[in-house]
């Protein structure tokens, strides 16, 4: 690659199509003996940011007092008593600011004592001087903490939304064992556009990964009104071509209520998978997705590429083709793995993306859970915790014929 070159998606290079077949693994699964995973960087930070701030206001207090002692009378160290306060008030407890403000006061005291000044104007100005600061940086402590609570009160709600928009399937259903992670590019959000649902009926396990264009409460109107008919439609449908027909059909209502850019070019990516009860077999049908990666028991792994590319949903005014279910053996032991976007568009620091054919292929992992759970981290690390997009993972393995 050219110096200025930007690498391009592996998903992007094929045509909207990654390889089949195995692909050796540059970078094997480590396996059980290698150790514990490492703590996510934010659980490393919170020991830090506790610490910090009561750490540098005692050091703000001993340096007054050792300016203050060393150096001539006429020299004083209030600026560094009141500092300490100030530095304390907004990332530690009441308790920790209002025992900062005392310290500080008593340093101040003791340095005069020290010089046996007494209470004379200058010695009154600055005890009040650090007061005041004090009692201003409870305050602050105070509004802080009433931030801090209206916040966490958000991130409940936005939780409790995320629990009934996406709620976790169930982590076993029919012989299958199933796992979801939603991973929110921008830290503290909880719920994009990425979707993904589990429906066990009357046809089998039936499973949608999908990605809705755009951002904000349209995105995620969209993904309710997606996982709303996928559920209906698995239970209801005898195939699943027309499962992503009743989709198509509830978008369409949906965009009807729409203006602006999203009435014109909203549309949905999907993938609908479907695992019937007694075959060992999988059904696919790709609606402008990327393909989900199935990952055998011996490591080997498959992309489960569409023979005829369709249109996403929500795009039917360009052209209508039938859908057509591709179906594939989905052996005992292996994993199928369905993920969005976010995923593959994921960059380092020198623009390439992640690849999770090559990352993947060669290694193994205990159970669905572990796998998200690395491949979350890995995707983090790749990206520098600076990831562009949202990401949806689903991931599901077949334990014994059902």
């Amino acid at each position: 690659m050219r110096p200025g070159e930007v690498e391009e998606s592996p998903y992007a290079r094929a045509g909207g199509r990654l390889p089949d077949g195995p692909v050796p693994d540059p970078d094997p699964d480590p396996g059980p003996g290698a150790g514990p995973a490492p703590l996510p960087p934010e659980r490393c930070r919170r020991p830090v940011a506790r610490t910090a701030p009561r750490a540098l206001s005692l050091l703000l207090i001993a340096g007054g007092l050792l300016y203050d002692l060393l150096t001539p009378r006429d020299f004083t160290a209030v600026p560094f008593f009141t500092a300490a306060p100030l530095v304390a008030a907004p990332l530690t407890s009441l308790r920790t600011t209002l025992l900062t403000g005392l310290a500080a006061l008593a340093a101040t005291y003791v340095v005069h004592a020290h010089f046996g000044t007494g209470l004379d104007v200058n010695t009154v100005t600055q005890i009040v001087t650090v007061a005041t600061v004090a009692l201003l940086a409870v305050a602050i402590n105070r509004v802080v903490r009433l931030g801090d609570r209206r916040l966490a009160s958000v991130r409940e709600i936005a939780e409790a939304a995320q629990r009934a928009v996406l709620p976790e399937p169930a982590p076993r259903i029919a012989g299958l064992d199933i796992a979801a992670r939603y991973e929110a590019a921008q830290e503290g959000a909880f719920i994009g556009g990425d979707l993904y649902a589990v429906q066990d009926g009357p046809h089998g396990v039936r499973l949608v990964v999908g990605d809705v264009r755009g951002k904000g409460m349209g995105a995620v109107g969209a993904v309710a009104v997606v996982i709303g008919a996928f559920r209906e439609a698995a239970e209801q449908e005898a195939t699943l071509e027309a499962v992503a027909g009743r989709l198509e059909r509830a978008l369409a209502r949906e965009g009807t209520r729409r203006d602006g850019v999203d009435a014109l070019e909203g549309f949905t990516t999907v993938v609908l998978a479907e695992l019937p009860h007694g075959e060992g077999v999988v059904r696919i049908v790709n609606r402008g997705h990327p393909p989900p990666l199935l990952l055998h028991a011996d490591g080997t792994l498959r992309a489960l590429t569409a023979d005829e590319p369709a249109l996403p949903l929500g795009m039917g005014d360009l052209g209508r083709w039938p859908d057509r279910a591709a179906e594939t053996r989905f052996p005992n032991g292996a994993t199928l793995l369905l993920y969005t976007d976010g995923l593959t568009e994921a960059r380092d620091a020198h623009g390439r993306f992640y690849d999770p054919v090559r990352r993947l292929a060669g290694r193994r992992f205990p159970d669905p859970r572990t796998l998200l759970t690395r491949l979350a981290a890995e995707v983090r690390r790749h990206s520098g915790g600076g990831m562009a997009d949202d990401m949806a993972l689903l991931a599901v393995r077949r334990l014994r014929q059902v």
